[in-house]
């Protein structure tokens, strides 16, 4: 029997694949379960369309990460940190600092701050660089300046 899945299934497939089960499968567990629907022509006519509005979809959002990729690599993020006596630094500077000092410098839209991390840790101030995820295949480099207050 030949159906088309309506949700990942981890033995059988991904959401939208037509695959091929046994009908007692299909019939008794898959379609019951609305986990997946049987591949009659509309069907598959469909299914085949919603592939393509998920790949043009899929398209545009890797070349909007692009765009902002571009934007994020010319940027230098400014942070500003205690120092003690001695040059040691109060506290610490975090991915998420560098995330939110990210945003508010730029006001760039679409930055995940938990996809933000830095290359090394932040000892002291000085120059240091931090990657930011924007998409599974897409990544930009960008510079922090840590300096002291």
């Amino acid at each position: 029997m030949k159906v088309i899945l309506l949700q990942d299934i981890k033995s059988l497939g991904k959401k939208g694949e037509i695959v091929e089960t046994s009908d007692g499968y299909g019939r008794n567990y898959l379609l019951p379960k609305k986990l997946a629907k049987e591949a009659s022509t509309a069907n598959l006519h469909q299914a085949q369309k919603d592939q393509e509005t998920a790949a043009h979809r899929a398209a545009q959002k890797q070349d909007e990460a692009r765009v902002l990729a571009a934007q994020i690599e010319k940027v230098t993020v400014n942070i500003k940190v205690k120092l003690g006596e001695n040059g040691k630094m109060f506290g610490s500077v975090a991915s998420k600092d560098v995330a939110e000092a990210l945003i508010s410098q730029t006001r760039l839209e679409g930055i995940d701050r938990r996809k933000i991390e830095l290359k090394t840790p932040v000892k002291g101030p000085g120059s240091y660089t931090a990657v930011a995820k924007l998409h599974p295949e897409i990544a930009a480099e960008f510079k922090v300046e840590i300096e002291a207050e």
